[in-house]
């Protein structure tokens, strides 16, 4: 079993590692201590499926963030050796320290999945309780946990009871806005022995629309002794830094507002122009030349390059070039031309 991504050949005209991005500058958010792990900042990239995959999470961690989660993981793919799950795993010492987020319902095999993490380079595990997709909360995980805290607690201290590493818990407000639970979950979690809980101050109801409330996340930090992280409509470093003064936080969790947007990690606005973000841009596509299953996965590529396209005069007409491409080294070359004609 393979844990460490493997690159593939280079071809023609991209070369196979594009120069890492500049040092970030240092950093405004104060360093963050979970369990036995020194963070250096406390501005930290959440876990997004179909997103946080390798090459997006270096890019993210070269912009600035402190730390990145893997994908949410099925702790059935890692128990029972789905090779799609464990591909998920690919890490590369350049990304230390690394976060593993597991799902699942059942302490066992929670447990039994932790402690295939553990023995990978890897530094803390987070345990899923917020996850609000339909398919997910169907068989009791994410936010389905948020119903039932003694199987949450259960799970909890299974997986402390197998692992010495840090175990963090990440929660949503509460199933409505009629039943806000987070304050006394997130103390159920550190008396199961979390290190720190992170909370995404919508509820399951809310999916991904409406407002996050921070104000449930500073009842949990009032709640607790242990870091409270807080997550919801963080789109800019000035964002995170007025929820960190709203709630008392820790620290601060980028999901959906990093898509697209690496630069908020770091101390520069995201360019206006393409030859701006160009030097990301070709950095990422390396990454994905480097790590990533392109035959399988390019389409994938596509859509993060896409997204990084935003809000550039043209970024329509460019985006549809870019998803008729048939490889990395055509991509290159459009946005190549594109910003050729751009300065012209």
């Amino acid at each position: 079993m393979v844990f460490h991504a493997q690159g593939t050949p280079a071809a023609a005209g991209v070369p196979l590692i594009v120069p890492p991005l500049p040092p970030s500058s240092p950093p405004v958010f104060p360093p963050l201590a979970i369990g036995t792990v020194r963070l250096p900042s406390s501005f930290l990239l959440a876990p997004l499926a179909g997103y946080t995959d390798l090459p997006f999470r270096l890019l993210c961690r070269e912009a600035g963030a402190a730390l990145c989660v893997s994908e949410m993981i099925s702790c059935h793919g890692l128990v029972f050796e789905q090779k799609k799950t464990h591909e998920l795993l690919h890490t590369v010492p350049g990304e230390r320290p690394f976060a593993v987020q597991l799902f699942g319902s059942d302490p066992e095999i929670m447990a039994r999945a932790a402690a295939i993490v553990a023995a990978l380079p890897v530094d803390l595990i987070d345990i899923n309780m917020g996850c609000p997709v339909r398919k997910v909360v169907k068989k009791g995980c994410g936010a389905a946990l948020l119903k039932d805290p003694q199987r949450a607690e259960a799970i909890i201290r299974a997986v402390r009871a197998q692992i010495s590493l840090p175990v963090t818990v990440k929660i949503r407000s509460g199933w409505t806005g009629e039943h806000i639970v987070a304050p006394g979950f997130a103390a159920m979690a550190e008396a199961a022995g979390a290190a720190a809980v992170t909370v995404h101050g919508r509820t399951w109801a809310q999916g991904f629309g409406g407002r996050a409330d921070w104000g449930v996340i500073r009842a949990v930090k009032e709640a607790v002794s242990i870091p409270v992280i807080g997550n919801g409509d963080i789109l800019s470093r000035a964002d995170g830094l007025a929820m960190m003064a709203a709630t008392g936080c820790d620290g601060v969790m980028v999901g959906r507002g990093a898509l697209g947007n690496p630069w908020l990690f770091g101390a520069d606005d995201r360019p206006d122009s393409l030859a701006g973000r160009m030097p990301v841009i070709e950095r990422y596509l390396g990454l994905a030349r480097q790590f990533l299953p392109l035959a399988k996965v390019l389409f994938k590529v596509k859509n993060q390059t896409a997204k990084l396209l935003a809000g550039l005069n043209g970024a329509t007409r460019l985006r549809q070039a870019l998803y008729a491409c048939a490889s990395i080294e055509a991509m290159v070359a459009v946005l190549r031309d594109w910003q050729a004609g751009e300065e012209g």
